[in-house]
């Protein structure tokens, strides 16, 4: 399996010293002192604003990010990065209206621009278990707002994984294997 490839600037417009990564970093300081410019090489991405893969998370896929704080209004730059491994498999999730699995599960195999319209979900999803693929999904409906990567594995408390009150889904993506073109 090839790995991505982005490389990281501390200032804009791809300006002064560079850092490329190919995988996972946890905190990029002790690599640079800022970081406010990046361009993909390849793969997709999932930057963050504060280390350990926390905070606010932007995805990326190939392309120029000369200047994303005033593109995305981060409060702060990129403190680490998460490589998201090509899929192109079948997709499958189980969604809950509650927290710890609770409430009636959905099987998802597709894109939802709004669990309000499909599912009558008017609290959005509270956890979810992703048996296959990559996913996004997003605070509001039509792919809006805050945004947060999900790979296989069980999420039981989206408040207590991400540290945030209230914080639910509305609406969610497959990451596709075209993305990564």
């Amino acid at each position: 399996m090839s790995m991505g490839k982005i490389i990281f600037y501390e200032g804009r417009n791809f300006m002064g010293r560079s850092w490329e990564s190919s995988g996972d970093c946890s905190n990029m300081s002790a690599y640079l002192n800022c970081c406010y410019s990046c361009r993909v090489e390849s793969g997709c991405w999932m930057v963050y604003d504060r280390p350990n893969f926390m905070g606010n998370q932007y995805f990326l896929r190939k392309g120029e990010y000369n200047d994303y704080i005033n593109t995305w209004g981060m409060n702060g730059w990129i403190r680490s990065c998460r490589w998201i491994p090509m899929y192109s498999g079948p997709y499958k999730m189980r969604l809950y209206p509650r927290e710890h699995f609770m409430g009636q599960m959905m099987e998802m195999s597709d894109d939802c621009d709004s669990f309000m319209d499909r599912y009558n979900w008017s609290h959005g999803c509270m956890s979810c278990h992703v048996t296959d693929g990559h996913w996004l999904m997003y605070e509001y409906p039509h792919y809006k707002g805050r945004m947060w990567y999900f790979g296989p594995g069980q999420y039981r408390n989206f408040r207590h994984m991400m540290g945030m009150s209230g914080m639910r889904f509305m609406s969610m993506r497959r990451i596709m294997d075209s993305w990564y073109k």
